[in-house]
């Protein structure tokens, strides 16, 4: 059954601020094309840009321009939609919704056309958002990303594991429904490869879902060492302005620096911490407490070590990163010995020797930090967001229960019910199941008239 239409029309200004050639005001609901006949004196016909004089109360010309009139269910809202190209001044742009409004329209609230989109199926969540996404995009990489998820990419990936596993769901239950049966249908190898199948296919749209949030929000990165290992000058380097103070004084660094430098558009936040030692001081203490706290949230830890670093000493700076948290290490201050820039891979670890001071290898980092950030995988990458990949979190962990369920306690209705929460999970990135509070805090965050 399709939705209830909404009661009332709503009016917004659609492009943005300042003044430009064309503005446009949008027109969404029952009343859309009533109104308009009353702002310009005739009813425009569907899907044909015409030309209308728009008038106010008093017969007076307020601007002359273009209609458009999409009739529901084909429009972008599946409601009764109008638009109203004007000349951008935004005096005349007011003047024209402060019309449609006295007409009966009610201004919008951010993001309510994409909302209303949503409720009449013309979209789904991740695409809507990913029109958000696509709006606030900096970078050609970003669009690109942001277009795939407005295109539907990420939500039928989405929705091909979830059709995957309400069938594995479906499989279980009835297994359990009929405990008679002298077939014990939990122990089926089809079973088992049904499921390792959908926690290998999961693993890797996480890992594409972690790779589109990146090249939407950027890359956190840690810069992570022992004291007077060169991290400051690492940040001053990549910022390219002297942002940290930097001594032959261990321990000058006090607390954490933050830095945002650009990668092809590709935004990276460097932070600078205080070294890791142990220290009576307690104002160096708190600093080296926040530099592991930054450490557990990073996206990508860089492991500054010089020339006499032991080996041990680096197996522990390894030791302070979680697992999400990715490596990279650094061998500053070449130019102290005979070493040359150079990127090798040590024990299936990254390793880039340069030198903060002189510059030289600053150019293989930032090539690794460009790949970290996903700038340089972009084709075929779509836009993913933070709730996006925790809720694919969720659903790998109760696939990995519902795993454990099924070859150690041979539990079937634990498996069927971890099966049911994953689904939830799933389901809520495209908005198949989703708390409405959660799609007020969504849309609020969108732009007026979109």
């Amino acid at each position: 059954m399709p939705p209830a239409p909404h009661p009332d029309t709503i009016a917004a200004i659609a492009t943005a601020p300042g003044r430009g050639g064309v503005g446009i005001v949008r027109l969404s609901g029952p009343q859309a094309v009533h109104l308009v006949n009353a702002l310009t004196g005739r009813k425009p016909p569907p899907r044909i840009a015409t030309l209308a004089t728009f008038r106010a109360a008093d017969g007076q010309t307020i601007d002359q321009g273009l209609v458009l009139r999409f009739d529901a269910p084909k429009s972008f809202t599946g409601e009764d939609v109008v638009e109203l190209h004007a000349h951008g001044s935004p005096v005349v742009l007011d003047l024209l919704l402060a019309r449609c409004v006295a007409l009966g329209a009610r201004r919008a609230r951010p993001g309510e056309f994409s909302e209303r989109a949503l409720r009449h199926g013309r979209i789904d969540l991740a695409q809507a958002e990913a029109i958000a996404d696509l709006i606030a995009a900096g970078s050609e990489a970003q669009a690109r990303a942001a277009a795939r998820s407005l295109q539907g990419e990420f939500s039928r990936r989405v929705d091909a594991l979830l059709q995957r596993l309400i069938d594995l769901r479906a499989y279980i239950e009835a297994a359990i429904d009929f405990p008679e049966e002298e077939i014990d249908f939990l122990a089926d190898t089809r079973l088992t490869a049904d499921l390792e199948a959908l926690r290998g296919a999961l693993a890797t749209l996480l890992r594409e879902a972690r790779h589109g949030q990146r090249l939407r929000d950027g890359l956190h990165a840690v810069i992570l060492g022992h004291p007077n290992a060169g991290k400051s000058s690492l940040l001053n380097a990549l910022a390219g302005s002297e942002r940290a103070i930097v001594t032959a004084i261990p321990g000058t660094t006090r607390d954490t620096l933050a830095e945002t430098v650009s990668l092809d558009g590709v935004e990276l936040t460097l932070v600078d911490t205080a070294g890791l030692r142990d220290t009576p001081d307690e104002i160096e203490a708190q600093g080296i407490r926040r530099a592991r706290a930054e450490v557990a949230r990073a996206d990508l830890a860089l492991l500054v070590v010089d020339p006499h670093t032991s080996p041990r000493a680096l197996d522990a700076l390894r030791a302070e990163c979680p697992p999400t948290c990715a490596r990279l290490t650094v061998r500053n201050k070449i130019d102290l010995v005979d070493d040359i820039a150079r990127v090798e891979e040590r024990d299936g670890e990254t390793e880039v020797h340069l030198s903060a001071l002189t510059g030289v290898g600053l150019d293989l980092l930032r090539a690794q930090l460009r790949q970290h950030a996903g700038a340089t995988e972009s084709e075929g990458a779509f836009s993913a967001r933070a709730r996006h990949v925790e809720a694919l979190q969720r659903v790998a962990t109760h696939l990995d229960a519902a795993s454990i369920a099924l070859h150690g306690t041979r539990a079937g209705e634990l498996a069927a019910e971890d099966l049911r929460q994953a689904q939830q999970a799933l389901a809520e990135i495209t908005g198949a199941y989703t708390p409405d509070d959660l799609l007020g805090e969504i849309f609020g965050r969108f732009c007026i008239g979109k």
